[in-house]
Order: C-alpha cells, then structure tokens, then sequence
C-alpha cells in the first residue's frame, strides 16, 4: 500500500462529525490551559509570596504543565479521532508517555538548577553556610541524575533495554575503566574537597600551581580567578592532593622583620627608641594588642638588630599594606628623633706598611653604598 492508497483509506474511515468534536477536545484543553492555569499560577503567587520554594516551584512546571495540557487535548482528540488499529499504526500512546516523561524531566531540571527546598532544608541541618559549594555541587549531580533517567526511561518505552546496552558495554570494560580513570579521580577529589571544606566558594587561597579566589567546583575542576584576572582551571584530583592555604580564614595576618641600625648606637637611645616603637604599636587600635613584641635581639657584623613581631586585626591586602607603610613611616620617624641610625653594609680595612722603620698599622673604613 502506498502513501496515496493509506491516506485514501483514513479517508473514508474518518467521520467528520468525530472530527468536529475532537477539535472541540482540543479546544476545551487550550481553553483550560489559558484561564485555568493562569487562575492557578496566580492564585499560588498570592498565597505564597513569601515562600520562596513555593515559588520555585511554579516557575520550574509552569510551562510543562501548560504544554502538558496541550498535548493532553490534541492526545485525547486524536484518539477519539482516529479509528483503534490508526492509533496503534502511529503509535499514539508512545509518543505520549514519552512526551510526559520529558515534560516532567524538564520541570526537574529547572527545580534542580535553581538549589530545591530540599537540598536547601538539608543544609541548614547540617549548618551549611552561605558560601559552601556542597549545594551547588549536589545540585549538579542531582541534575545528572535527572538527565539519566529521562533517557533511559524514553528509551525503554520505545522498546530499548538499558541492561542489554550495559551488558554490551562489559566488553570494553577495561579499556573505559582506563580511560575514565582520571575523570574518576577528579569527580571524588571533588567530593574529598567539598566534605573536609578546606575553602568555600569566594576564598583566598594559595597552592603551589596557582594563588586566587575560587568561583566555583564542578564535577571535574575547580575554577579560580587570579588577581591578574586570569580564570585557571585546576583538577579536582590535583588540587585534593596538594597543600591548600586559606588566606581568608586568618583571624589576623602577621609582621615579622628585622631593623638593623647602627653598630655604634647609643645604648641608652638605642634602649628608648625600642620602648617608643612598641609602645607606639600598642596604642595603635589597627594592632592586635595580644602579640607584640619590639626587642633588641642581635648582634651582626656590622649592625644591631630589633625584632619587630606583631599581628595585624586586618587579613585585607590592601589594607595590611596600608597599614604596614604607616607603621614603617612612624619607625623612621622614632629614630630620627631618638638620633638612631640605621646601619648600612661597610667594612673596615686594615693596611700595614713593610719595612724595618714601618709605623703602626693605618685603618681605613670603607663604606659600600650599594643600593643607595
């Protein structure tokens, strides 16, 4: 039978008094679909402005719902429609519950992407901050489990087995374990990073490949943003196994040098300089008064050393700098005042003339002026 003779032939088997009332079926669901629905939707808006899950829903299964309906009335229309063996030929009620399933995995996606109440609900349990990527990450799993079953449960009304696949599979087992062997261990460095929580999403960090804020965590990498405005891509496996410095996580960030000044300072100037400067540090309200400590400590070749150690209330590089320029500004205006100099690299020369009538040995000083 051709084209022509089954087209002739669903013809004469339709009556158009039957096409008449499945276009009124039709009809009847676009109707619902435009004045129900939105009455619903609306409905739901008011009642539940302030819920936000409420809210999350309806905007993720508004449209499927409304394209459900749609496809209800034309399904129902056709089947009263179309004579019995008609609607098995084409397979109606296939194409149907494939549809729905689709439907309804795309109203999952978009619930999904958007965080649900229910993996929200879990981390407030467990004490989850703002800022943990544990939501995020389950969100993405949650959407690849939905992906999955979408297409295994489409592909099994239409008659294919999923086992059979897998089990087809096993023979190249080995070789697909191989390859997705580094996949593996990103997809669990991942997990590994995400559990033990050794940064959030918006933390400072440092590790031997790369110094940035991170900006997110998928299954496979962690994305960081370096202050060269530079977007670097680590793997999850990389990173697990690398030590981690969480710069934002300081509760005070530490000045710790050196002053050397000059060897024949005097003592007594030496000794009220030392005690300005550190008392200088303690009245600063910009200062952690717990560890402070301004000490002569060192005896050099050709200087004395002050230990300077003390802690910042502040981790903001900008304002540690800040911080640390005034405190080197105060510290040279404490010696000036006090007549303290600072040391410089010099050293001393002694030269001994040869002879029967030579006279006692002459010091020189020579003073190396480098990087002055």
């Amino acid at each position: 039978m051709n084209v022509w003779e089954w087209a002739g032939d669903l013809y004469r088997q339709i009556r158009w008094m039957d096409v008449l009332i499945a276009f009124g079926i039709m009809a009847v669901f676009f109707i619902v679909n435009r004045l129900l629905v939105t009455y619903v939707f609306s409905m739901i808006n008011k009642k539940f402005k302030a819920e936000e899950n409420a809210l999350m829903w309806r905007q993720a299964f508004e449209k499927p719902l409304r394209l459900f309906l749609m496809l209800l009335g034309v399904y129902w229309g056709l089947k009263y429609l179309l004579p019995g063996g008609w609607s098995t030929a084409i397979m109606l009620d296939r194409w149907f519950r494939s549809a729905v399933i689709i439907l309804t995995g795309w109203g999952l996606l978009v619930l999904s992407n958007q965080s649900s109440f229910l993996l929200e609900e879990i981390s407030k349990k467990i004490r989850l901050d703002d800022s943990s990527m544990l939501i995020p990450f389950l969100s993405k799993v949650l959407r690849f489990v939905v992906f999955v079953l979408i297409i295994t449960l489409v592909a099994s009304e239409w008659g294919f087995s999923m086992s059979g696949v897998i089990a087809g599979m096993g023979l190249g087992s080995l070789a697909i374990a191989l390859a997705a062997k580094d996949t593996l261990g990103n997809i669990i460095g991942g997990i590994v990073i995400i559990l033990e929580k050794p940064f959030s999403k918006g933390d400072w960090i440092l590790t031997p490949s790369v110094e940035g804020f991170v900006e997110d965590i998928t299954f496979r990498s962690t994305k960081i943003r370096t202050f060269a405005d530079a977007f670097v891509t680590v793997p999850n496996a990389t990173l697990s196994g690398q030590p981690i410095t969480n710069w934002s996580r300081m509760g005070k960030r530490r000045i710790q040098f050196t002053l050397n000044v000059a060897l024949d300072s005097d003592r007594e100037r030496l000794d009220a300089a030392t005690t300005r400067m550190e008392r200088m540090l303690r009245e600063d309200e910009r200062i952690d008064p717990a560890t402070i400590m301004v000490k002569f400590t060192e005896f050099q070749e050709s200087s004395l050393g002050i230990m300077f150690y003390f802690f910042t209330k502040t981790t903001v590089w900008a304002e540690y700098l800040a911080i640390r320029e005034d405190i080197n500004l105060t510290v040279l205006e404490v010696l000036e005042e006090e007549g303290v100099r600072l040391a410089y690299p010099s050293q001393r020369v002694f030269l001994e003339e040869l002879g029967a009538e030579s006279g006692p040995a002459r010091e020189f000083q020579s003073i190396s002026t480098a990087g002055h």
